[in-house]
């Protein structure tokens, strides 16, 4: 897709700086501003380098300062405030468009001259391009001036200390022992060095720090006399670069060209979805395989969310190698019949504190099998796969365990192992501890799999059916609410058992589920009425005495609200997939849902465009908030699109 925003959408310094953009590398590294070319917050940059893939991320050049000289004054082309009193940089006001299609521009028009500015990233090096042209028609000379502004430190760290010293030579600009390349066609000099105090307006609102350092050192200058023509290009890097930036911005456009024809899409937001998808899958050093990072710009590579973002971002879109590696690293790192939620950097163990990605695994290792029918595969993962469901038979870690009516049970203490996973200074704000109901349907789910996989293999007798068929009974009977229609949350005796959450459509949308047709349709329609909005669906009905319908503030307050009816996007797509289901997945079902996608587009705009955002306010869910990127979001919207479109073709 193509997004045009133009001066109508960026008027005010805040909403010009309302949308980001994000391109990534294949390794965890990216680029990210807004649209307003500014940095508002700490963990983006021209250049954030992924020195150790995926997850240790240095953020090389935090921004540009860009003047454009005329013959009379100074204009800025860059958007800055800063929290030191200087004037802030308002090139926003000179800004003609910004066009997001795979790569960024930007085009600027002061008094007959026109700049254009272009992004891109070479994959899987930690090298960034910035692209200018420049058509001077105002009848005197013009100089562009373009000035990095330097950080050399973790993403997430606001620099505070002015005692580090950055030098430029020849190409090179060191610090600390780190060693940046810098390359261009332009004319690049020394400076003084120089620091400037960056606002984070966009941190600010969260409770992170308000403001950080980035340094100057050296500038690149370009000259265009009137009634010519010329381009030139920066480009930043971790080690030498031979090609090109226009060589690396094609060779990224066909790369992103390629990507979008593979995943076999007709639908144009479908499209950007798959292109969306592609920015979270990378290389992981410390297993020498793929791996999903969960959202940018703040989260690393889990487990859960892997599993969950698997099936859309990698096997809907037809890039079953990837999903192959993937899952070929959780199978090797099982461990006391978990798989880990966080991995390894460097001496770290991995962790295992989650009791559904295990479950997931299997689930996914199914929808591979489907698709690929790679049975040798299957051979190679089926005993991970047994020694899980019986490592969840006689009990493992975090009580996680059966209990005698086959149901699962898990959590104690401090422990939250479900996705609803915050502890807030020893207080649970949504404690699960007990039977949760999405792991129960994630469970049931995987006995009817290890069913069907010992059958295929030619075990007998694996027992597999007849658990599932008490399993199900006992879920029927003590989950589903025939007074109300839906499923109780979890089972703990608590008053959080009886809470209408969105986890119960998971048991509606799994291969194998244990409702009746009509309990399915009754789960979909609660749902629909009491938790679904067009942008996701709320973690807890607004009528609970403990919702919580703004997300925002310090940590602390963020994380009371992040479970308690705050809109998460990934639910949205289990939902959509669940009314198809229950609507027997006829044409006019599919029409609805598409209908009801269309509220996708804006979201696309919004934020970080072309992505799907982690989460909005219960209340009023129009601000995305979270990470503007997320992978579970995206992949889980892919999924409805394919089912739409598969029911679609059908008709034909």
């Amino acid at each position: 897709m193509r997004f045009t925003y133009g001066k109508q959408d960026l008027r005010t310094w805040d909403r010009a700086q309302e949308v980001s953009f994000l391109m990534t590398n294949g390794l965890g590294g990216y680029v990210s501003t807004t649209a307003a070319f500014s940095v508002p917050r700490c963990d983006q940059g021209i250049l954030v380098a992924a020195v150790k893939a995926p997850n240790v991320r240095i953020t090389m050049v935090h921004r540009l300062s860009e003047t454009l000289r005329l013959d009379d004054r100074d204009e800025y082309l860059s958007t800055q405030t800063f929290a030191d009193g200087r004037a802030p940089e308002d090139g926003f006001r000179n800004l003609s468009s910004f066009i997001y299609e795979m790569t960024p521009l930007w085009r600027y028009d002061v008094d007959g001259v026109r700049v254009e500015r272009r992004l891109c990233m070479a994959w899987e090096k930690n090298t960034a391009a910035v692209l200018y042209t420049i058509e001077n028609d105002s009848g005197e000379p013009c100089t562009l001036e373009v000035v990095p502004q330097l950080k050399f430190a973790p993403k997430e760290e606001a620099v505070e200390r002015l005692d580090r010293r950055f030098v430029y030579r020849g190409g090179r600009i060191t610090s600390g022992g780190q060693t940046l390349y810098m390359k261009t066609d332009a004319k690049a000099e020394k400076r003084p060095m120089r620091w400037q105090l960056l606002a984070y307006p966009q941190d600010a609102k969260d409770g992170r720090p308000e403001r950080g350092l980035a340094a100057s050192c050296c500038a690149v200058t370009k000259t265009v006399q009137s009634g010519k023509t010329e381009r030139f290009e920066i480009l930043f890097s971790l080690e030498e670069e031979s090609r090109s930036g226009w060589e690396i911005l094609r060779q990224q456009e066909a790369r992103l060209r390629q990507i979008q024809e593979g995943g076999g899409f007709r639908a144009p937001m479908a499209k950007q979805l798959v292109l969306a998808a592609d920015a979270f899958i990378a290389h992981r050093d410390s297993t020498h395989g793929k791996t999903i990072l969960a959202g940018y710009p703040l989260f690393s590579d889990w487990g859960r969310d892997t599993m969950i973002a698997l099936p859309g971002c990698c096997l809907a879109t037809g890039r079953y190698a990837d999903a192959k590696s993937i899952l070929r690293t959780f199978l090797a790192y099982e461990k006391d019949g978990l798989v880990p939620n966080l991995f390894p950097e460097g001496e770290t163990q991995p962790m295992y504190n989650t009791v559904d990605a295990a479950l997931l695994l299997i689930d996914c290792v199914w929808q591979y099998v489907q698709r690929t029918s790679d049975r040798e595969f299957l051979e190679e993962a089926y005993p991970c796969l047994e020694r899980i469901i019986e490592a969840y038979k006689r009990g493992t870690h975090h009580a996680i365990a059966m209990d005698t009516d086959g149901l699962i049970s898990a959590g104690a203490g401090l422990d939250q192992v479900t996705w609803m996973d915050v502890c807030v200074d020893g207080y649970l704000p949504t404690p699960r501890h007990g039977k949760p109901v999405e792991v129960n349907a994630y469970w049931y789910n995987a006995l009817r799999i290890m069913e069907a996989f010992a059958a295929e293999l030619g075990h007998k007798n694996s027992g597999y059916g007849a658990l599932a068929r008490k399993v199900k009974r006992s879920f029927v009977e003590k989950f589903y609410r025939k007074d109300k229609g839906y499923l109780k949350d979890v089972l703990s005796g608590t008053a959080a058992d009886e809470q209408l959450r969105c986890n119960q459509i998971w048991a509606v949308s799994l291969p194998f589920t244990m409702l009746s047709p009509a309990q399915e349709r009754s789960v979909v329609d609660t749902v629909r009425r009491y938790l679904y909005t067009p942008c996701g669906l709320r973690t807890l009905q607004q009528e609970d005495s403990e919702y919580h319908g703004f997300y925002g503030g310090p940590q602390a307050e963020r994380d009371r609200a992040y479970h308690q009816g705050t809109v998460w996007v990934f639910p949205l797509g289990t939902y959509y997939r669940a009314y198809l289901k229950t609507r027997g997945n006829t044409p006019e079902a599919a029409d609805y849902v598409r209908t009801q996608l269309e509220a996708l587009e804006p979201m696309l705009r919004e934020g970080c465009v072309g992505q799907l955002p982690e989460i909005y306010d219960g209340d009023f869910p129009t601000e995305s908030k979270g990470c503007f990127a997320q992978a579970w979001s995206v992949g889980e919207l892919l999924r409805v699109y394919e089912a739409v479109e598969k029911i679609e073709e059908g008709q034909k």
